[in-house]
């Protein structure tokens, strides 16, 4: 093993050596804060998404417990923060209850069963370095879906922000609608402790800016449910808090790895990692992008199945990069993944600890803090910058944005990333093709598209292509090379200016031979100039070397216009005064008004005339 793939190989197993150099004083200050912050805010969250999933409450903390600390080791994110998510609750909710009954001993057995086995196959993907995945995940993708979750998570507390009753589980139209029905029965006293929690964390944020703002508003909006409960009573406020939560350590588990058990959640482990990874690398990205930083998706793989294997032998269900605890953890001031480690640690202590003063915490604070964290998720200045590009990224926009809204978030991400790929596969498929003749300007004659000013050669048109063939492009290439000699049936060489194109598959090999053998029968030839190795490989590769003619195939353009010019029919050069190569000087000018002259009939003589009467 050379000392590179050493190097390689121990950045893997050791990840943390990527950023060891980033931690300081300040960093850690700062990531003690951030975690903190975290471990306190999403415990309630923890507790509701384990009742979404169909997990008893508890359950929800373990998630948030193990495979965090472990996600964030062996990742490569500074900011991505993984844990149980909505969306993935939901996932295993449909997933496992046509087994069995959730909260039951069984269901929670199966939910074990699935976490490991989605650990081992991330954990496969990114070892087998399919981490690639991120790069089909185009900018628009990312800030469409950012969008569209912070204003999912906003509306999924707008029940707690006002104290109104809203079913659980709806999409956005459902949320609002029963919002606005609900609008009568507001309760001003949470609502009160909503807006301090909010505008004390936006203030501080704003003058105080070195203050954790989340932790200030945190304390502010429980200290407004003490004052308010002191007052009024609690029987007039009705302030909601987020109650008791269990003081145990997540118990030691194992997965259920009998055949007929695999057998039976292949299929939803396999749906379950598609959907896992593609928003844990989503929002690693997206926060990445803020930060600054290169996502290494295959790290982040290994992560997010090491995370998932640890966390199946301590009672948790599957997690993923989660988009309140990463946004959070990234607003709270963050520098490291040791902000993750500690709020797994914290969250721990905290359920040891502190778990009867956690009780006390009013949902409309969190409420608040949650609403401050999806505001902050909204690039307002990147959304305007997609809207004054292209058509294209914003399509991708919007499909990402109104399919996070309207429909799944997961089915967004995907949407997303096909869309980008087909609009990138359409553009592809069009390379450019332009026209270049020798530039008597410039120095050597270099190539040029010369404009109107200068003209071609009579017999041979040359051609640049910019992209790669394919067989997507194959279709339009034919259809340009007929275009051109419909326009210019005298020219019957062609020559492709080639640095432009990396390779040709099996298709488009087939399509340049077969327009070589059709350029030869009409007395020309196709030819190939400066063409690069990975052209040269494959057409070798796809044997279409010999039918385009090894010797119509060049390196540079000086050998390349000599070898050409010497197949040109010199009776059509030596009437052609526009001498367009170097090598037409060569060619003697003969007027082509003398040739007619020449091959004029000469007029009878009498004796002519005499022999042509009789």
């Amino acid at each position: 093993m050379s000392n590179k793939e050493y190097a390689e190989w121990q950045l893997r197993l050791l990840p943390f050596l990527r950023w060891k150099g980033r931690i300081s004083r300040q960093t850690i200050r700062a990531d003690i804060l951030a975690g903190i912050t975290v471990a306190i805010v999403v415990i309630p969250q923890a507790v509701a998404f384990a009742s979404i999933a169909g997990m008893p409450p508890q359950y929800g903390l373990y998630a948030g417990m193990i495979p965090p600390i472990v996600a964030a080791f062996f990742g490569s994110s500074w900011h991505l923060m993984s844990g149980p998510t909505t969306a993935a609750s939901i996932v295993l909710l449909t997933s496992l209850s046509v087994f069995a009954e959730p909260l039951s001993p069984e269901y929670v057995g199966l939910a074990i069963t699935l976490t490991f086995m989605v650990g081992i196959i991330e954990l496969t993907l990114g070892l087998a370095r399919m981490g690639t995945i991120v790069n089909f995940i185009s900018h628009s993708v990312v800030v469409g879906f950012t969008t569209g979750a912070a204003i999912l998570i906003a509306s999924k507390q707008l029940k707690n922000f006002f104290g109104v009753e809203i079913p659980r589980g709806g999409h956005l139209i459902d949320t609002l609608s029963s919002f606005w029905q609900q609008i009568p029965q507001i309760n001003f006293f949470v609502l009160g402790i909503a807006m301090a929690t909010l505008l004390s964390g936006l203030l501080t944020k704003r003058f105080i800016p070195r203050i954790p703002h989340l932790i200030v508003a945190l304390l502010t909006g429980s200290i407004v449910s003490l004052v308010l409960n002191y007052v009024y009573g609690a029987d007039a406020t009705h302030i909601a808090m987020v109650g008791a939560i269990p003081q145990t350590l997540p118990p030691v588990s194992m997965p259920d790895l009998s055949f007929e058990t695999i057998k039976q959640l292949a299929p939803a482990a396999v749906a379950m990692t598609l959907f896992a990874l593609t928003e844990a690398v989503s929002i690693g990205r997206a926060v990445g992008i803020r930060s600054g930083q290169m996502i290494d998706g295959n790290q982040e793989f290994i992560g997010q199945g090491l995370s998932n294997i640890t966390g199946s032998f301590f009672s948790a269900y599957v997690a993923t990069g989660s988009f309140n605890r990463t946004s959070l953890n990234y607003q709270a001031g963050a520098k490291t993944p040791m902000s993750a480690m500690l709020a797994g640690s914290m969250e721990i202590l905290i359920v040891l600890a502190i778990a009867p003063l956690v009780a006390y915490l009013p949902d409309a604070a969190m409420a608040g803090i949650l609403f401050i964290v999806a505001w902050g998720l909204i690039d307002f200045s990147a959304i305007k910058h997609i809207f004054i590009s292209s058509n294209a990224e914003r399509s991708i926009f919007l499909l990402t944005f109104l399919g996070a809204l309207f429909l799944d978030l997961e089915f967004a991400i995907l949407a997303g990333i096909l869309l980008s790929l087909a609009l990138y596969l359409m553009r592809m498929s069009h390379p450019r093709l332009v026209t270049r003749v020798p530039d008597p300007t410039l120095p050597k004659r270099k190539f040029s598209d010369g404009g109107k000013h200068l003209v071609e050669c009579p017999q041979l048109h040359i051609v640049r292509v910019d992209g790669p063939l394919f067989f997507g492009s194959v279709s339009y290439m034919l259809e340009e090379f007929a275009r051109l000699e419909k326009q210019h049936p005298e020219q019957v060489h062609l020559a492709i200016a080639a640095q432009g194109i990396s390779f040709a598959d099996l298709a488009a090999a087939d399509a340049l031979a077969g327009e070589a053998v059709k350029r030869k029968a009409r007395g020309g030839g196709l030819y190939l100039i400066s063409v690069k190795e990975g052209l040269w490989d494959s057409l070798e590769e796809n044997n279409a070397i010999d039918r385009i003619d090894p010797n119509h195939i060049f390196e540079g353009k000086s050998v390349a216009l000599q070898t050409i010019f010497q197949k040109l029919d010199k009776s059509i050069c030596q009437t052609c005064t526009k001498r367009i190569f170097l090598e037409c000087q060569s060619v003697k000018y003969i007027d082509p008004l003398s040739i007619q002259e020449n091959t004029k009939v000469p007029p009878l003589s009498d004796t002519g005339k005499n022999m042509a009467h009789e």
